[in-house]
């Protein structure tokens, strides 16, 4: 479930506060790396919880109309197709989900009025009065509805950003990708899934836990030779004036180059442009571009690059 684009991420994150750190240690950084990772997922079900309490609090309202001194026809005849969507009964009823929510103790319970203002965002959009007046009862329907929260609703709610962020500094830059993975774990659902369908894994393998900790440590052991790297092909650069975080990108990006035989040296340079898109400004992700791209074509020369199995993949 946790891309190595996120391990990457979470990585970069973790080099940043251990070398601005005077008590920087190892071991501790690389355990808060771990439950770093670990919240990320933690998120991943925590969403999809809220996807419940949305159609619980929709019931409760439903229950309070009925109950009413003087209940109105739509009242005592309320539209129930929100409540009796397949998808959230089907997540609802999901044993893996259940047993991990219980495990880690995640409840919305303390936030009634983001889950109200979720819900008046809801009721109010197209999609959802397009679903609800639509005769189209199929679990496809079902689904498509509950995506559309997600991505629809969800992702786009400062007020959920708010709160997330107040619970967990670790899940200030989570939510588009845990959402993206949530998509994709609705996607695995049918109306025949039984209770016990699996969810997705933590990391896909061992080898991408493997991953997170060799990157990690890796980059730290060889800092002063990653560090030298940049320095050389900046020469033409004020160093002083480069930011910090730029550094470490591109110190991270040489330490795969280097150290890591299997990833192909273009996947490498993809994702660490990528991820100076939302670290870097413009000015610094060309910066980064070139420096890398110098930086690679002498590596090679030299014979310093040296990539074997999937990792000869674009390699001339």
């Amino acid at each position: 479930m946790i891309s190595r684009r996120i391990i990457r991420i979470k990585v970069l994150q973790i080099l940043y506060a251990y070398f601005s750190s005077p008590d920087n240690s190892i071991n501790n950084s690389e355990k808060e790396l771990f439950f770093s990772l670990q919240k990320t997922f933690d998120l991943y079900h925590y969403l999809m919880l809220l996807a419940i309490e949305l159609n619980r609090y929709a019931e409760r309202r439903i229950d309070i109309g009925k109950s009413k001194h003087r209940p109105s026809y739509e009242d005592l005849n309320p539209n129930t197709r929100f409540l009796n969507n397949k998808m959230i009964a089907a997540l609802r009823d999901n044993k893996r989900l259940e047993i991990y929510l219980n495990q880690s103790k995640l409840s919305w319970v303390n936030h009634p009025e983001l889950i109200k203002g979720l819900y008046n965002e809801l009721v109010e959009s197209d999609f959802y009065a397009e679903y609800m007046k639509n005769g189209d009862n199929s679990f496809d329907s079902d689904r498509k509805l509950v995506d559309q929260i997600f991505n629809q609703i969800f992702l786009p709610s400062e007020e959920l950003e708010q709160v997330l962020e107040e619970q967990s500094i670790y899940w200030n830059d989570d939510t588009e990708f845990v959402v993206s993975m949530i998509s994709k774990t609705l996607k695995k659902f049918t109306e025949f899934s039984r209770p016990d369908l699996p969810l997705m894994p933590m990391f896909k393998d061992d080898d991408d836990r493997q991953f997170a900790k060799d990157l990690f440590r890796k980059a730290i052991v060889n800092n002063t030779e990653l560090r030298a790297l940049v320095d050389e092909h900046s020469r033409n650069w004020d160093i002083e004036r480069i930011a910090f975080v730029d550094t470490l990108i591109m110190q991270l990006a040489l330490a795969e180059f280097l150290y890591f035989p299997s990833i192909p040296t273009k996947v490498t340079l993809n994702e660490y442009i990528e991820l100076s898109k939302y670290y870097s400004t413009e000015k610094s992700r060309n910066f980064i571009n070139g420096i890398l791209d110098k930086a690679l074509k002498d590596l090679k020369t030299a014979g310093k690059v040296n990539k074997i199995g999937r990792g000869l993949i674009g390699e001339v």
